[in-house]
């Protein structure tokens, strides 16, 4: 409900504006899958979405692409299950590198863990900052600790990019990398093989085999979501969704 177009002209209209960009060299970046879990999908959903507009970005001619890892989307999520998520995006968007195309990782403090107290708020910003620093980012994106009060002013900003700046250089200056413990990894694993499930359920979505790639038609992208395959609680009552998933939190995951 973000457009009044129709859910299958969005779709190729902004396949259509990741062409231009490739076509002028310019990098894309698609936040695709942080939008499923602001709208509480599941995980599995969210990796699969991080590796679908990848993957129509690169079918697009897209060379450079910035792939923006939001953390803490949902809040509920836990840090080793937050990881392990990211961990499994990484998998699978990386897994399409080639002389063509490249991803770039930028990472970002999910707003939706922000609260009301302030104070707070920073101790999130630099606990979330440590954590997104095992990705190893190129790009770290700063959310202003002040962003669910009010909109970020100049002070804000400069006061929250130095919180960012302090966590970074104490990773860089040879702070302990976090152990990847086994339920870390296993989560990882776990959501590899929900995403490459859900991927083949959708290239099934083309009955008649008539397109050669159906993960890049508008057709089958939009039949996953009004089927369901692809679905979040928070679409309920859109039009262009089925909105009858139901998501719950075990153990942070």
């Amino acid at each position: 409900n973000r457009s009044l177009r129709k859910l299958e002209n969005a779709i190729k209209e902004n396949q259509q504006v990741m062409k231009w960009h490739a076509e002028n060299n310019i990098p894309v970046e698609v936040n695709e899958s942080h939008h499923w879990s602001l709208r509480y999908a599941s995980d599995s959903i969210a990796v699969t979405a991080a590796y679908l507009a990848a993957y129509n970005a690169k079918k697009m001619g897209v060379k450079n692409y910035v792939a923006q890892y939001m953390f803490n989307t949902p809040p509920e999520t836990s840090f080793s299950m937050d990881l392990a998520k990211m961990l499994a995006k990484i998998e699978m968007i990386e897994s399409l590198h080639d002389e063509s195309f490249n991803s770039i990782r930028e990472t970002r403090t999910g707003l939706f863990s922000m609260t009301s107290n302030l104070f707070k708020n920073k101790g999130q910003l630099a606990s979330s900052t440590y954590l997104q620093m095992q990705l190893k980012p190129q790009i770290v994106h700063v959310v202003a600790s002040c962003e669910s009060e009010y909109a970020a002013k100049p002070d804000d900003i400069i006061e929250s990019c130095f919180i960012v700046s302090r966590v970074i250089e104490n990773i860089l200056d040879g702070s302990p990398a976090m152990s990847i413990e086994s339920a870390i990894d296993g989560r990882k694993k776990e959501l590899i093989d929900d995403a490459k499930e859900i991927l083949d359920a959708i290239k099934n979505l083309d009955y008649e085999k008539k397109f050669k790639d159906p993960l890049i038609e508008p057709e089958i992208i939009g039949k996953a979501i009004r089927k369901g395959i692809l679905d979040a609680p928070h679409l309920k009552g859109v039009p262009a969704a089925k909105g009858e998933i139901i998501t719950g939190f075990i153990k942070g995951a």
